[in-house]
This record gives C-alpha cells, structure tokens and sequence, in this order.
C-alpha cells in the first residue's frame, strides 16, 4: 500500500510561504486548482512538466526537492514533511526532462522579453524619427550661428510631446504660469506655501494615469 495523501506535505510548504490557502497557491502558481487536487492526492507522476516546474516554483523548493517531497512512499517509511537531504532523488531521467522544460520556458521568456524591447524600442524610435534626424543639424547650425533664435529650435521638440502622450504621460502646470498651490503635485523651490496660495510655475510635473511620477516645482509669489 502507499500513502497517498500529499495534503499535509503542501500545507506544510505553502505555511513557509505564507500562501493562505490552496485556492491562493493556484492564483500565485497559475495551475488549476484540479491539479492541485491531484498533486494532494499523490498524484504527481500525472501532472505535466509545466504544472511541476511552476508548482515548485510558487513553493520555493528545486524541482528535485519537490517531486522528492510528494513521490509516492511505502507505508512504514517516513513521509518526508519538508525537503531534507535524506529526501529520495527522482529517477535522473526525470530530473533530465524537468531541467529540459525549464530551459525551454526560460527561453522562451528570454526571447518574448527581446521581441517585447525590440518592439518598445521600435515604436519610441518611429515617433522620435523627426528629432534624431534634425537635432543634429540644428544643433550645428546654431554652433555656427549663435545668432539664430532658439525658437526655431521648438519644433524640433514637438516628438518628445507625442512620445509623451504615446506613453500616456500628462503635464502638471505650465511654465510661467500662476496656479492655486496643491502639495499633492507641486515642490517647492524655496520659501513657505499655504495649500491654496497662488505660486508660479517653474518646472513642470508628469503624471501617468493616476500615479504622479514628477511633482512640477513652484515658487511663492510676490
């Protein structure tokens, strides 16, 4: 006969990362809740490589650890209640196809988060095409010809506002210009400020959404 209740070797495991209950294991692990019930079942031998790998993962134990931990025990022999190095080794060729998994879902990810940074570098590149063409020249006009308005200069700057809003990221305030002071998204630069008072503009903020990322930094007036 074997023991094939596994539920308080994974209670045990889940107490140590403080996972709450089998239905939180399956949000954090993100394995079905009908293979957790197999895995409590003794049932370890049935589930998929994938479902190993990220089981053990969320329970922070080495695959070895964890298929030692929950492989099928004769009665009269100790059932092992946390990972020792008394635990039984899986057959190599176990181990060999799990270590064979888990370089495959590593490269896989490693390669999604290439395409994903290809992609954002990609997209940022197109929007700002106009100023990395330009900036340049302008830049060396201007050494050649210091005479020349800086404001001839401003559109160059328009791709940084449209990669900006691209992005989803708003302004707070306007240089120069007279707002009601709000501590929740201005900084001051010097002196004192009641929440209300009239202060002046002097570098703008962003936000994104609902998270500020910059207060935009103000001074008293008068």
């Amino acid at each position: 006969m074997t023991t094939s209740d596994r539920t308080p070797q994974l209670q045990h495991l889940m107490q140590r990362v403080n996972c709450p209950s089998f239905k939180a294991l399956s949000e954090v692990s993100g394995v079905s809740a009908k293979q957790i019930r197999a895995l409590r079942r003794g049932r370890v031998a049935t589930l998929r490589l994938e479902t190993v790998y990220k089981l053990s993962q969320a329970l922070q134990l080495s695959i070895a650890d964890f298929l030692a931990t929950f492989a099928d025990y004769e009665d009269g022999q100790t059932t092992p209640t946390q990972p020792t190095q008394e635990s039984v080794e899986p057959p190599s060729q176990v181990v060999a196809e799990l270590r064979q998994e888990y370089d495959r879902l590593q490269a896989k990810l490693d390669q999604q988060q290439h395409e994903l940074r290809q992609t954002f570098q990609q997209e940022s590149l197109q929007i700002l095409e106009s100023l990395l063409l330009q900036l340049p020249t302008a830049s060396y006009a201007a050494q050649q010809n210091p005479q020349v308005p800086a404001v001839k200069l401003l559109p160059l700057l328009r791709p940084i506002a449209d990669l900006l809003q691209h992005w989803g990221i708003e302004s707070i305030g306007r240089v120069g210009a007279e707002v009601e002071y709000a501590p929740q998204q201005h900084q001051l630069l010097e002196g004192h400020a009641q929440p209300g008072e009239r202060v002046r503009v002097r570098y703008v903020g962003y936000r994104q959404g609902e998270r500020l990322l910059y207060r935009a930094k103000v001074s008293p007036i008068g």
